[in-house]
């Protein structure tokens, strides 16, 4: 049963193919953008949000996968994307001014 569980996450995941092609994001982007997502996570406001969705769940007792993508929709995802969008900016401006290779800003 195990098996053919990782087995059909194992094939879906060879279907999707390399993170970013189906977008048609570079590897160079790709790295960027994961890097700021990574940045937003830390973020103290994003934190912030993610712990006041997380008591509004508990605290209405919600926990089917339904209410728990509305009420992300509607309480974090704005959120992330615009501290993403923070952190890529940050990172693009900070590659600007260095010539240090987007590696090595980690």
């Amino acid at each position: 049963m195990f098996v053919e569980l990782i087995t059909r996450f194992t094939n879906k995941l060879k279907q999707l193919g390399p993170l970013g092609e189906a977008e048609g994001i570079g590897t160079e982007a790709l790295h960027l953008k994961l890097l700021a997502a990574r940045s937003a996570m830390k973020s103290v406001k994003l934190r912030t949000q993610f712990a006041r969705l997380a008591q509004d769940l508990r605290d209405g007792n919600h926990h089917t996968p339904e209410v728990i993508e509305a009420k992300m929709a509607e309480k974090v995802n704005e959120a992330i994307v615009r501290e993403m969008a923070k952190q890529e900016q940050a990172m693009t401006e900070s590659r600007g001014q260095s010539d240090e290779p987007l590696a090595q800003t980690t």
